[in-house]
């Protein structure tokens, strides 16, 4: 069982049991995952515990009763489910929870009913109910259970069947029967019931002499056993899955009669097989009934010669009641057998995997009757030939050809040129499933195989190669499984082998995701600095006003004037302008397969107007097959490191144009440069953040993480293992990047807002000194050119720069200058402390040591250390309050 299967079924276990608090499905998941053992089921276990559930019961006929029922109609994990409850009645701790449960979960259902429905009026408790009224409502009662657990008509079920394949294969509908086939009950072969013809009514056989008696009956039973009613011997009508009874003359000698009941079941055998032969035989029940079916005829033909025979012998009159007796024991044990499997696939509404399921669990218990196990061999060997073809042809040529969905593999109607544009991408998972009740019980280990390999080869069929396994063989049942589980293992070998070097060699996987990473992730740095050169004036408008045209334009001239010149894949690479910002679109990778999914993906853009820096993103263009690997989410992810990493590149930018344009102040002696030594300051500190941070997610994060994708897919051995390594590669760094923790994004989003605050307010103050030096210098410069000396110029030059230094201090001092950079510090300062305290937290709890270099990078000479160490006493002092 998978992980997330387990996940899944104990959530659903806690909402029925409505347990809450505690570990949640999490903690109960890592006990299972760490305690549990394979079942296997025995004989001996599975009757043992059905012995102690039976003692435990109230009504243990019931119960007995029951399970016969469930193993009769051939119950999947039947036998499991018994030795868990059995195991649950040894535990009396259990045993009184689960009473509670179920007590507090009727009050608090019987308080809801109370609450929401109407209300109707009972009759007094003083009034009683007679005798004929109590036995009219129980006859009511019977008739309502009768009809609710009687099988349908064999006409609905069968249009039932026709409607649900005609509905999935409309162009291909099920062939019919005619409607005289089954209007003409004579030609069933079985009793036809009809009344008693009119006459004078038959001498009683019990006046006549023995020997007569006996040759009556003799000729009777002779016709009961091919479906005729006899004169004295007569077949009961039956009612859905009911097993034939029969009328004998009550006045029969008893010696005869016990004799007659001796062989009469052979002949309810008969009509059960013959009824269930007809029935299995129409199109609409498939392929390994109808296999089963020409099976039984097989047998029945014998049966029937040997009744013939046994006629030839009566009409010479050779045949005697005790010889008939004798002849016929030998094949009683055979049509009971046959019987006993017709009631079976009936009563279970067995089709496809679960007849062969049926046959291959009767075969394996008769492995102490060796005539026993040879018949069900026959049949089941029978039986799984039209299953056996098209298991043959899905996992050496990856077609599925069944008509009347008995396959364990069943296809979905999906198209695989969407999978670049749903974000939740299905073809692979959900173009081909499982369907669990076809799996027949002796492929079941081998289930998740044969679903890879034919689809590694349909996923080459759809590229135009036909291939077919070298290795075919036909596939034969055997009670030695290890036979056609060889042939499977070679298949899904070849198969795996087959796509894996299709995608590697011919489709150049590894190239591509090389391609991909360049861009990406920021692997081509001439390039990306060459294209911010390009674009910084076009991506400062607002993304309404961008013309994506020229950002193309754009785009290609960077890659023709960089290294990026040199990769064959350079022209996939596209610009797209998104209409969410980095966070929302975060969000819509976090929902994917989430109730919040539909809402977010449906949820209208922003209202507030992005920039284009802000919706800037790159795109790739990615066909068939490698789609499968590079999918619309794994671009998805892609674009959220990408977009992340651009926007860090964007702010490096800002940070590093502010020391350049602050290069000017050196040239002035400010009278009060305290402010300014702190901005500057400040401004390296940030500078320094955005650079660790950049430098531990390109280099201690995707490069080595790629590095193990890359040896990965080395040794990858089935296009499985290479989606694994290619999620996990992505996951890892999605993870270490902070992307996937909302609480650390939001803490590293305002850190990057202050940043640009900073710059915003740098360039500002900057642009004003450049206007006020402008307006000094021509106010001090005013006049006619004259033709003075190089000292005087010098003098004047001298008078303005001081005098522009007082009044840039004046300037500062009028605008707060002083004030908003103290508050920049400030709040720069709490941010940093507390992403590295939630850092902390993080690598500690959560054993992700790889975030816990970050603190290192920025913490190199323990500034930040002693703050650190107070908060976390702090929060140890509130968390022990």
């Amino acid at each position: 069982m998978s992980e997330y299967r387990i996940h899944h079924d104990v959530n659903e276990l806690l909402n029925l049991l409505h347990v809450r608090g505690g570990d949640g499905a999490e903690g109960y998941i890592d006990l299972l995952q760490k305690h549990r053992t394979p079942y296997v089921t025995t004989t001996v276990s599975s009757h043992s515990a059905k012995v102690k559930l039976a003692e435990f019961s109230k009504t243990p006929e019931d119960f007995l009763r029951k399970y016969e029922e469930l193993k009769s109609k051939n119950v999947r994990h039947l036998d499991p489910l018994v030795y868990l409850l059995s195991k649950l009645c040894e535990d009396k701790e259990m045993l009184q929870s689960l009473q509670q449960n179920a007590k507090e979960r009727a009050e608090s259902s019987a308080n809801t009913t109370s609450t929401t429905t109407t209300s109707y009026s009972l009759p007094q408790t003083s009034t009683k109910m007679s005798m004929q009224e109590l036995d009219e409502l129980r006859k009511k009662l019977g008739n309502v259970t009768a009809s609710s657990t009687a099988p349908l008509p064999a006409e609905v079920t069968r249009k039932m069947l026709r409607d649900k394949h005609n509905k999935k294969n409309p162009t291909q509908p099920n062939p019919v029967f005619p409607n005289w086939v089954y209007d003409r009950p004579a030609l069933l072969g079985d009793f036809v019931i009809s009344p008693t013809p009119p006459g004078d009514p038959p001498v009683a056989i019990g006046t006549m002499p023995m020997a007569t008696q006996e040759q009556a009956l003799v000729e009777d039973l002779l016709f009961v056993l091919i479906g005729v009613d006899g004169r004295d011997i007569t077949a009961q009508p039956v009612l859905g899955r009911q097993n034939r009874s029969f009328i004998v003359d009550s006045t029969l000698d008893m010696s005869i009669k016990e004799l007659v009941n001796r062989i009469l079941p052979v002949a309810s055998y008969y009509s059960t097989i013959t009824r269930f032969i007809e029935e299995k035989s129409s199109f609409e029940y498939g392929q390994v009934n109808h296999a089963l079916t020409a099976a039984m005829r097989t047998l029945m033909k014998e049966y029937l010669i040997l009744v013939t025979q046994l006629e030839h012998l009566q009409r010479q009159g050779l045949l005697s009641l005790q010889k008939l007796w004798f002849y016929i024991q030998p094949t009683m044990r055979t049509m009971e057998i046959l019987a006993c499997i017709a009631s079976s696939v009936d009563k279970g509404d067995c089709m496809g995997g679960s007849t062969l399921s049926l046959l291959h669990d009767r075969t394996f218990n008769f492995t102490g009757d060796s005539q026993a196990q040879e018949l069900c061999l026959y049949l089941t060997k029978a039986a799984s030939v039209p299953y056996f073809e098209i298991l043959e042809k899905w996992i050496y040529r990856g077609i599925i050809k069944d008509p009347y969905s008995e396959f364990m593999v069943e296809e979905h109607e999906l198209q695989k040129e969407k999978i670049q544009e749903d974000y939740n991408d299905k073809y692979w998972d959900q173009r081909y499933t499982i369907v669990q009740h076809r799996i027949p019980s002796f492929l079941q280990k081998m289930a998740d195989k044969i679903l890879s390999t034919g689809k590694y080869l349909n996923v080459v069929r759809e590229c135009g190669r036909d291939v077919t396994c070298p290795d075919a063989k036909e596939v034969l049942y055997t009670l030695k499984e290890r036979a056609y589980v060889e042939q499977i293992e070679k298949a899904y070998n070849y198969a795996s082998k087959v796509l894996l070097d299709f995608l590697m060699e011919e489709k150049e996987l590894v190239s591509r995701l090389r391609s991909i990473k360049h861009y990406f992730l920021m692997d081509k740095g001439d390039f990306f600095v060459h294209f911010m050169d390009l674009t910084e004036e076009e991506l400062k408008k607002p993304v309404d006003d961008i013309v994506p045209p020229r950002l193309e334009a754009l785009l290609e001239l960077a890659l023709r004037m960089s290294t990026a010149n040199t990769d064959p894949f350079k022209d996939d690479l596209k610009i797209d302008l998104m209409p969410h910002d980095v966070i929302t679109q975060l969000l819509r990778v976090l929902a994917i397969e989430t109730k919040q999914e539909k809402a977010i993906i449906n949820a209208d853009p922003t209202d507030v107007v992005l920039s284009g820096l802000e919706a800037f993103s790159f795109d790739y263009i990615v066909k068939w097959p490698l789609s499968l690997i590079i999918n619309r989410k794994a671009l998805t992810r892609y674009q959220m490191l990408f977009r992340h990493i651009f926007y860090c590149k964007h702010v490096e930018r800002l940070l590093c144009n502010v020391w350049i344009s602050n290069k000017d102040f050196r040239q002035y002696a400010l009278h009060s440069a305290k402010w300014f030594s702190t901005a500057f300051a400040l401004r390296q500190r940030m500078l320094n953040f955005v650079q660790n941070i950049q430098y531990y997610m390109m280099f201690e994060v995707m490069e080595p993480t790629w590095h193990i994708m890359e040896t990965n897919l080395k040794t990858a051995s089935n296009i499985d293992d290479v989606l694994c390594h290619h999620t996990s590669f992505l996951d890892n760094c999605l993870k270490d990047c902070m992307l996937t923790n909302p609480e650390l994004l939001r803490i590293f989003s305002k850190l990057m807002s202050v940043c640009v605050m900073f710059t915003n307010c740098m360039q500002k103050f900057t642009q004003s000194l450049r206007l006020e030096r402008l307006s000094l210098e021509q106010e001090t410069m005013d006049g006619p050119p004259t033709q003075s000396k190089p000292a005087e110029e010098a003098e004047k030059k001298r008078q303005t720069t001081k005098f522009l230094a007082e009044h840039v201090d004046a300037l500062q001092s009028d605008a707060g200058f002083e004030a908003a950079i103290s508050k920049f510090d400030s709040n720069f300062s709490k941010l940093l402390l507390d992403l590295l305290d939630k850092l902390s937290i993080y690598s500690t709890n959560d054993c992700e040591h790889s975030m816990i270099s970050i603190i290192y990078r920025l913490d190199f000479n323990g500034f930040y250390t002693e703050r650190l160490e107070r908060m976390a006493i702090e929060r140890s002092q509130k968390a022990a309050v």
